[in-house]
């Protein structure tokens, strides 16, 4: 605010020599001293709410049974409630404790949580058994740090950063930050209400097609896992007949599957049965761009996606997509062996770190280039 008033003041006097431009320029200052002044008061004041305060607190557990867990615990709740809630300490070990560690991943999954904090002894097992938890919260949506104390060896590459009073080792961080998804659902809500507008004649003779074709309804519901592993229901016009849909999908569709209509394999073919999910967009299940969901009983090699590969949880920790990385680089269409899933997961993966809009940008105009006629897409 103060760099401001400087530059409305030197743009005052540097433009003395002109009547009007003096004016104009006093003006304006008054006006920017004003406004800025009333925002800031307005904006302290929303933040001093309890509201807000309450809305901006970072919900915390912390791992462990020991002393240290239990010491750390009480300076959380003493002197830094304004900053942070603790949600609770768990363990596999000890009886002091309000959950076991699996029990604290469900609980991330439903309530979510903002950050874990590893704090135990190192008799425990020191750096191999942090390495070993953090292994079991991958599927977490949460920064996760730990005491510098326990990181004994090949450390220097870890960051350490000030956790209120505490300097704790980072050994995850959320892949994308508040303000990096305030952006992100700001662009899929904007860009998914114009290419509905856009597309909407489409979407009316591709229901039309789909009633006249065959009986029942224009939509299929189906379950898929999504974001932070919750479950939710994705939108696909109708292409299977009715009464050999499967909501399950306890069988992938392969590429003369016999259940798909006439309109079906067209609309398949050219990936439109994808479109309804924009309303899934809108309602915050999904973004346009990201790691495509599957349903639950999707199975790779005879195996669950869970199963057959360890990193596939991780692709949870951003909102599923419409489209992604994986899919405009190759990787779509039915998973048979875990070689599939092992390349979706990468690239999945890939996406996640290099999370942009430019990126998200870019995958939808590649979309639209290259896989609406994909030799994949059946």
């Amino acid at each position: 605010m103060f760099g401001l008033v400087v530059f409305c003041a030197i743009l005052v006097m540097l433009s003395w020599p002109v009547g009007v431009a003096v004016r104009m320029g006093g003006e304006w200052l008054v006006f920017v001293v004003v406004a800025l002044a009333a925002e800031r008061i307005i904006g302290t004041y929303i933040l001093q709410t309890e509201a807000m305060a309450h809305r901006l607190t970072r919900k915390v557990a912390i791992i462990g049974s020991g002393a240290e867990a239990t010491q750390m615990a009480a300076r959380i709740n003493t002197r830094m409630q304004r900053m942070f809630r603790l949600v609770g300490i768990f363990d596999d070990q000890g009886s002091n404790v309000d959950g076991t560690i699996d029990e604290l991943v469900l609980r991330g999954r439903e309530d979510g949580i903002d950050a874990v904090i590893m704090s135990f002894p190192p008799a425990e097992g020191g750096q191999q058994h942090v390495m070993d938890v953090l292994w079991r919260l991958r599927g977490v949506l949460a920064d996760v740090y730990v005491v510098p104390t326990l990181m004994t060896e090949d450390c220097h590459f870890w960051p350490v950063e000030r956790f209120g009073p505490f300097s704790l080792t980072v050994l995850q961080r959320r892949p994308l930050s508040e303000w990096d998804m305030l952006e992100k659902r700001a662009f899929d809500l904007s860009a998914s209400v114009l290419i509905l507008i856009a597309i909407s004649p489409i979407l009316a003779l591709v229901a039309l097609a789909i009633k006249l074709d065959s009986r029942g309804p224009v939509l299929f519901c189906q379950p898929r896992q999504g974001f932070n592993n919750r479950y939710f229901n994705v939108f696909k016009f109708r292409s299977m007949y009715t009464d050999m849909a499967d909501s399950g999908a306890a069988r992938q569709t392969s590429r003369t599957d016999p259940r798909v209509t006439r309109v079906g394999r067209v609309i398949r073919r050219l990936s439109i049965d994808e479109l309804p999910q924009l309303f899934n967009v809108l309602r915050g299940e999904m973004s346009l761009v990201g790691p495509r969901p599957h349903a639950p009983q999707t199975r790779a090699g005879g195996q669950l996606l869970h199963e057959a590969m360890e990193e596939y949880v991780a692709r949870h920790r951003v909102q599923p997509g419409i489209t992604g990385w994986a899919q405009i680089n190759g990787s779509r269409g039915e998973l048979v062996t875990r070689e599939d899933l092992r390349r979706r997961v990468v690239l999945d993966l890939e996406y996640i770190r290099a999370w942009s809009i430019w990126l998200d940008m870019k995958i939808i105009f590649l979309t639209i280039k290259r896989e609406i006629f994909s030799r994949n897409a059946f």
